[in-house]
């Protein structure tokens, strides 16, 4: 989730069912039996909306299978409670939660949405050792497992560290960095937060073992819904959408007419569309190094990785995250 200090393929039928190599050029997700991926997803939900938008998304991906969400950085108990609430939403429960290694106290804007809200009575499991919780998902799972990584690293650092095989047995797809372009469509790149707030956790994350697949700003910064797409999801029945649109409401703060209007950047939603498919978008291997400042630099010795660099259909991919939002 790149939060600017608050300011701001599907598998061809025809591979075998059970599990394909990780390094493989397009970095897809290996899929389980039934043509389902395992995933786990690794969030700072809770400061910029966009992850709220994310796990929705990835729940309405029947795709993958979703094991786990641990949450990152910060008040990672307050980030498990809107994830608990939204699973309970959407009659998830099935979908364990881990809570992350927690640096603060500090809630963000959404808050209000949980403030009553009892962790304890999640009808789910609720790992208190997150970390822990990650590396057994991976390392117990028959097939190998899709990290998709939208916050903020410390978790993967932790777990690597902790368990370094877990790269041997896991793909991560993440939304990091900023390679040619920056926030607000600037034409050169910039300090991205996600790798910025901790350069040390992301730069381990992104040089482990595994085979890493990114977004970085230059093309999910510009993923914005409005008119009658933003309207589509809006005007949902769906109960989590409805949910979402709710802490939405509330992430507005003051300017809450702001979620009748448009929606904010959409940023990790590449990242769950990533998990599935490369088709709309146009995919660059490259060389990246991390700098201790948190840029993510263009270099021939630096860890290889498939870079989403730009798109080949934005309005596709528009449609394909109200379609898959509201159901149709």
């Amino acid at each position: 989730m790149p939060l600017r200090m608050f300011g701001l393929a599907i598998l061809s039928a025809s591979l075998l069912p059970a599990v394909i190599e990780l390094s493989s050029p397009g970095g897809r997700a290996a899929t389980a039996k039934g043509g389902t991926t395992p995933a786990i997803l690794d969030t700072d939900i809770g400061d910029d909306i966009d992850d709220t938008w994310a796990l929705a998304l990835l729940l309405k991906s029947p795709e993958l299978d979703l094991k786990l969400v641990t949450t990152d950085y910060g008040n990672t108990v307050y980030r498990a409670k809107i994830v608990a609430r939204l699973l309970e939403v959407a009659k998830r429960t099935d979908v364990a939660i881990g809570i992350g290694l927690k640096q603060a106290d500090s809630m963000g804007a959404q808050a209000p949405w949980v403030k009553d809200y009892d962790l304890s009575k999640y009808p789910g499991k609720v790992h208190q050792d997150g970390v822990q919780a990650l590396i057994d998902t991976i390392m117990k799972s028959p097939a190998p497992v899709t990290l998709i990584c939208i916050g903020p690293a410390p978790n993967i650092k932790a777990a690597l560290d902790r368990e370094p095989r877990i790269a041997q047995r896991a793909r991560l797809v993440g939304m990091y960095g900023s390679v040619r372009r920056g926030y607000d469509r600037k034409k050169t790149p910039e300090a991205e937060w996600n790798v910025k707030c901790d350069a040390l956790a992301c730069r381990r994350a992104l040089t482990a073992a595994w085979s890493v697949t990114i977004t970085p700003l230059d093309t999910c910064s510009l993923v914005v819904l409005k008119d009658a797409k933003y309207a589509a999801v809006r005007n949902s029945k769906d109960p989590l959408i409805q949910a979402v649109i709710e802490n939405y409401r509330i992430w507005c703060g003051k300017n809450p007419e702001r979620a009748d209007k448009a929606s904010s950047v959409l940023f990790d939603t590449v990242a769950v569309y990533l998990a599935i498919s490369e088709d709309l978008l146009r995919m660059e291997k490259l060389g990246i190094r991390v700098s201790d400042e948190g840029m993510t630099l263009p270099d021939p010795k630096g860890k290889p990785m498939n870079c989403a660099l730009d798109w080949k259909d934005l309005p596709a991919f528009e449609d394909f995250l109200v379609n898959r939002l509201t159901g149709k």
